[in-house]
């Protein structure tokens, strides 16, 4: 897990709930008053950024067992089925409930924790939601085969460790000054258990932490293993790797939160293209109307210049013919004479300009009919003469000779003829 620059931890202690907050030192220390209330509900003052909630002993139940397998992936399904021949099986209704932790790696087996957590009731999380969730005994650096004894919200609690790694806790009904003889044969009592399981526990010391910390007594615990120590309860962590679990009520109710962030996401997002495209369109109403008013101020400073520009070009488009070479009538002869096939036999006859009918005539005659369409379609084909609309009639055989009638017409030719 990666802990964020602020992080506390609400964890259960000798009478109430205790809240460690996370330092500049990257150490955990007490942030909250010596005796804390007995429901996490009731803690009061949580500090801001993120919490995690370390549940108590007691509402846990610990089952060690060693798997016939190395494999990660199948741990959960047989750490299942090792609670369901127990009789113990989760509510699926109350979330995440259970984890499965490794304890100790063989050549061809596994030691394995799975621990059931007892649906939280009335009053037991605190009033906002923690972001991740573990073990009280998980808090604890110990390392070796220890079994560690503190009090938990007023009763004596254990634990067992392999290696440094939680393998089994448990909670007793003693809430005296120090542990007695009922803890004492409760603590036989589970090594024996786990012995018989094949889990081969050999605890090495024994561990006290007593409220009044090294002043505190033993009680009856001393000389049970090879060596007793009572000391203060070590500061706690957050344990590596996290557990799993997560309650019904957390869990519903991120994802209602998360429901609610997605439905926000969009909203915003269909205001923000909404507003985008508002804007868009008014960007661009303003650009047209900046446009238009720059064209319509273009537009007043140039309109004498541009009736007098107007009037030069009328002028210009009248005298077009007599300064316009291709609109010439010598030059639109010498193009008819050159659209004329060669060595054809083809010759024109009369060649009218008729002002009245707005026309330009070509008459003439040809041996046969192949010359006077190669002609009429160089007339039409000719770049020059494309300013004249050709309207050219089928030759006629009179007599063995081909006669033919062309007309062009266009308005640039009455004015060719106006300067005359």
């Amino acid at each position: 897990m990666s802990k964020p620059t602020e992080f506390s931890l609400l964890l259960p202690g000798a009478i109430g709930w205790e809240i460690w907050k996370l330092n500049a030192e990257g150490r955990y220390e007490r942030a909250s008053a010596d005796d804390g209330p007995r429901l996490a509900s009731e803690l009061e003052g949580l500090p801001g950024g993120e919490l995690a909630m370390l549940f108590p002993v007691r509402s846990l139940q610990a089952m060690p067992f060693r798997a016939a397998s190395t494999e990660d992936e199948l741990f959960e399904d047989l750490a299942v089925m090792h609670a369901e021949r127990l009789g113990i099986r989760p509510d699926p209704m109350a979330g995440q409930l259970s984890d499965t932790f490794v304890v100790e790696k063989e050549e061809e087996s596994t030691v394995l924790l799975h621990v059931a957590l007892q649906n939280p009731g009335e009053g037991e999380l605190p009033v906002r939601t923690p972001k991740e969730f573990d073990l009280s005994p998980r808090a604890y650096g110990v390392s070796g085969d220890e079994v560690c004894l503190w009090r938990e919200l007023g009763r004596w609690v254990f634990a067992v460790y392999v290696g440094g790694k939680l393998i089994y806790c448990q909670a007793t009904s003693s809430s005296d000054v120090e542990p007695g003889l009922d803890v004492r044969r409760e603590v036989q009592l589970a090594i024996s258990q786990l012995n018989l399981q094949g889990l081969k526990i050999r605890p090495a010391t024994c561990r006290v932490w007593p409220p009044a910390a090294e002043l505190g007594s033993p009680g009856q615990m001393d000389g049970l293993f090879g060596e007793t120590i009572v000391e203060r309860r070590p500061d706690p962590v957050f344990p590596e790797p996290p557990s799993a679990i997560l309650p019904a009520d957390v869990r519903a109710a991120r994802r209602e939160r998360q429901r609610r962030n997605q439905v926000v996401a969009v909203v915003a997002l269909v205001a923000l293209a909404y507003l985008g495209f508002v804007g868009w369109q008014a960007f661009g109403l303003w650009q047209s109307m900046s446009e238009r008013n720059k064209l319509a101020k273009d537009a007043s400073s140039v309109s004498g210049v541009s009736f007098q520009f107007q009037e030069h070009q009328n002028k210009w488009t009248e005298l077009g013919p007599v300064v316009v070479d291709e609109q010439s009538l010598l030059e639109v002869m010498r193009e008819v004479k050159e659209s004329i096939p060669r060595n054809s036999g083809l010759r024109l006859k009369t060649a009218d300009l008729d002002l009245d009918q707005n026309n330009f005539t070509l008459i003439g005659t040809a041996p046969q009919s192949a010359p006077v369409t190669a002609f009429s379609l160089a007339l039409k084909r000719n770049p020059n003469l494309r300013w004249l609309d050709w309207n050219n009639e089928p030759a006629v055989n009179k007599n063995g000779t081909w006669e033919f009638r062309f007309v062009a017409t266009s308005e640039d030719l009455i004015k060719a003829q106006s300067p005359q």
